[in-house]
């Protein structure tokens, strides 16, 4: 699934593709892509005569942004936008289409079906589902150290889950989580109430840099991940523990193990990620 740096470079590159662009007509080849309306056909019907002014981002959504309306869209497993020549074969698995006044098209492809779209007036978006109960964005300034250590510090589930939850922070996804966790040197299975004051400031450091070099490199394309222009990311090839089980450890050089953590598959180095009993462990 795109995480937050995947879904960043896709937002700058569609700023460059479709900014300034006036919607013709919109198609929808598979209604249950759209959400919100309920109706596809009042969903195509609304975004005729709009121009996109520019597109956003709130965590791992796409903020379409249009004079009026915001058309939030999440591409979930292996959602992918492209701009094409209208006149251009359209490929199998592409399930909605805006048909561009100058003869190009912003087509919406999903082989797992799993994204999904909805259309606000333009403000109601961040008042509703799906962006509603959103967290921190971990790349604003909204982001600090007092900020992550008060939404997750008294909290005594494990800290993987609780960095997967977006409700606290937004974007992180199961690759970046378990980088972040190697480079702050934690056990994913401890739980915030056994971190240090240091562990906290490498927690946060971990988060910012990881994330900001991912957008660097446009994002890692670890199955199908490619951006609006068809390019791949670069980040897979710097990272450190994620996917690399049985590789030896860049810091030990011991052996990189992998196992579930709240139903995840997780990648750690033991000696540089000892596990250590909650605080209420110790006491029993």
């Amino acid at each position: 699934m795109p995480e937050l740096p995947e879904v960043e470079t896709v937002r700058r590159t569609l700023i460059e593709l479709v900014v300034g662009k006036r919607i013709q007509a919109v198609t929808v080849r598979l209604p249950r892509i759209i959400q919100r309306p309920a109706e596809p056909e009042q969903f195509a019907d609304a975004l005729v005569g709009h121009t996109i002014e520019t597109v956003e981002r709130r965590g791992k959504f796409l903020r379409i942004m249009l004079d009026g309306l915001v058309l939030v869209s999440h591409l979930r497993m292996e959602g992918r936008y492209g701009v094409f020549k209208s006149e251009e074969q359209i490929e199998l698995h592409t399930h909605v289409i805006f048909h561009f006044d100058d003869g190009t098209d912003l087509r919406y492809k999903d082989v797992r079906q799993f994204g999904t779209m909805h259309l606000f007036r333009s403000g109601q978006e961040l008042e509703l589902p799906p962006l509603n109960k959103l967290g921190i964005e971990p790349l604003e300034e909204t982001f600090t150290l007092e900020a992550l250590h008060g939404k997750l510090a008294e909290r005594s589930t494990k800290i993987k889950p609780l960095l997967l939850n977006q409700e606290h922070i937004v974007g992180l996804g199961n690759i970046y989580v378990d980088e972040a966790l190697f480079q702050a040197k934690i056990h994913p299975e401890r739980t915030p109430d056994t971190l240090k004051p240091a562990e906290w400031k490498r927690l946060y450091e971990a988060i910012r840099s990881t994330l900001a070099l991912a957008v660097e490199a446009g994002g890692s394309s670890i199955k199908s991940y490619v951006n609006g222009q068809g390019e791949m990311g670069m980040f897979q090839h710097q990272l450190l523990v994620y996917g690399k089980k049985d590789e030896p450890c860049p810091a030990c050089a011991g052996p990189i193990e992998k196992f579930t953590v709240g139903g995840r598959g997780t990648h750690i180095c033991s000696k540089c990620q000892p596990y250590v009993l909650s605080a209420k462990s110790r006491t029993q």
